[in-house]
């Protein structure tokens, strides 16, 4: 069963713009994309708007509109940690990343690995963090999309076409694919902040309209709470000896905010920003979209009030996606079949702005800090340009192979790997910022934390992020992440300190007006 036909043409009108806006990208503020600062970084040149709404399509993505209401509407107030750690990652924004912007517009760094190399002079460490940022974003990209795969569910384009070794696979998603693909290897960053200003905007008139007409609909927000269990209101309570699902909340949002802005396509915006200053400001009004993430959040509710548990699949395999149906499905029945259309055309195209500065992130590490440093030292500009290029296809590739051979449920878990993997280079980048500690040490604090923190995802089965340490008695559920940086601090500091009474030292490539 297909959509409405109305619905149909007004998604594919304004995913087509959008698809047109993106491969035109590379004529807006032309340049010579065959540098990788140009191609990858948008030639550092985006204004306080432009970065705005770059980094607000970057940090709220296609599977975050549909994964916490989903998380909402099947889990309940656990859902809600997204909130306080979008809210909490903006003063360490405002604090730190004025500082890692200054000091690689000094010397010329794409990547936080050039960062890191600068700053201690160690290619093993700056290697570490480059492969822990193509790793951790790869899963990533492939819940991209796997939400454009629900938002194709819920249209009802069930057209596959068979490929050699893939077997039967979605037309629509091989062809939102090509799009990607396309006007990520043109146009670069540029065209990605084209669209990412269409996306925010479908995505606030989408959400402004949710939360007025939904609500409206179903009686009041009075009556979406009381339509709710109580048990997914609020929060369990700790013992005496369990610190309880509180506490594995407040893990988890802390977790989160130290991982957010070490992803690679997070640095990436960030350092495509015209000055420090526009940085600071950034820091400011981003919070805007965690107030938007709030009302999204309750999208999940308001599924639970319409009856969406109850209410038949729209598409065959529709109900495969699990509770990820909860949005779509409400849409389908409270908003009309045109506002239908836009509201899909908001989450499959705020899919394609994460993706491709995903992409072309990965593309920028490997060029700069695999390629360039370890395959061909001697590499031209254009040279390492279209080697980033060519990265970022192939990533794409992988996560559109990763979507179509494996279940969904295997993206998932490998996603909370993904999070905790990359929180264990906060050290080496964000602690050095302000902190030069032993690069062997932080080498050594990074491989270890990585070791525990897969360790406990693989303990857990690959189905929580959340492992409960036992210490003196107590029982302390914490975010995997945490705990594995914890141990990856004291691992650090503590071979730092034996180095500092041998006089190991290391070349520090940056002085300290570079940071200002």
């Amino acid at each position: 069963m297909s959509a409405h036909p109305v619905t149909l043409v007004v998604f594919f009108a304004l995913f087509a713009g959008v698809a047109l806006l993106g491969l035109l990208g590379s004529r807006w503020r032309a340049a010579d994309l065959s540098q990788l600062a140009e191609w990858g970084l948008g030639g550092r040149r985006f204004g306080t708007v432009i970065t705005w709404f770059l980094m607000g399509g970057d940090l709220y993505t296609a599977y975050t509109f549909i994964a916490v209401p989903a998380l909402m509407f099947g889990a309940g107030a656990t859902g809600f940690f997204a909130i306080p750690y979008a809210t909490l990652m903006y003063p360490l924004l405002f604090l730190f990343f004025p500082r890692l912007w200054s000091v690689a517009r000094a010397h010329g760094y794409v990547t936080a690995a050039d960062f890191v190399r600068g700053r201690f002079g160690n290619r093993p460490l700056a290697l570490a963090v480059a492969l822990t940022g193509i790793v951790a974003t790869m899963p990533y990209i492939a819940l991209q999309l796997m939400g454009m795969q629900v938002v194709i569910a819920a249209l009802g384009l069930n057209y596959t076409v068979a490929l050699p070794l893939l077997g039967s696979v979605s037309l629509p998603l091989i062809a939102a694919f090509i799009v990607l693909a396309a006007y990520t290897y043109n146009s670069g960053l540029r065209g990605t902040a084209l669209v990412a200003v269409v996306k925010d905007m479908l995505v606030y008139a989408t959400v402004l309209a949710a939360i007025i007409i939904i609500p409206s609909e179903l009686g009041g927000y009075g009556k979406v709470f009381a339509s709710v269990d109580p048990k997914l209101l609020i929060l369990g309570h700790g013992t005496a000896d369990n610190l309880g699902p509180g506490f594995a909340y407040v893990s988890l949002c802390i977790g989160s905010t130290l991982a957010l802005f070490m992803y690679p396509h997070a640095v990436t915006g960030l350092l495509s920003a015209s000055s420090r200053h526009v940085v600071k400001r950034n820091s400011m009004i981003l919070p805007a979209y965690s107030v938007a993430l709030a009302l999204v959040a309750l999208l999940g509710y308001m599924a639970i009030a319409a009856g969406v548990k109850t209410m038949p699949a729209y598409a065959p395999g529709f109900a495969s996606f699990g509770n990820n149906f909860a949005v779509p499905a409400l849409f389908l029945h409270m908003f009309p079949a045109w506002f239908v259309g836009v509201a899909f055309a908001a989450i499959a195209i705020g899919a394609l702005v994460p993706a491709s500065m995903m992409a072309i992130a990965c593309g920028n590490l490997f060029s700069r800090n695999i390629y360039k440093d370890f395959i061909n030292p001697a590499c031209t500009p254009a040279e390492e340009s279209r080697a980033a290029k060519l990265t970022s296809l192939a990533v794409k590739l992988g996560a559109l192979i990763f979507v179509l051979e494996l279940q969904t449920t295997y993206a998932i878990q490998l996603q909370l790997l993904g999070g905790i993997w990359i929180c264990q280079t906060v050290p080496a980048v964000l602690l050095a910022l302000y902190v030069r500690l032993n690069p062997w040490g932080l080498l050594a604090g990074w491989a270890a934390g990585m070791t525990a923190g897969t360790w406990m995802a693989w303990q857990l089965g690959f189905k929580s992020s959340t492992y409960v340490l036992h210490l003196f008695g107590l029982a302390i559920p914490c975010y995997a992440a945490l705990s594995a940086l914890l141990l990856n601090l004291l691992i650090a500091g503590a071979v730092s300190v034996v180095a500092s009474a041998l006089s190991v030292v290391s070349a520090d490539q940056t002085v300290a007006e570079d940071y200002v």
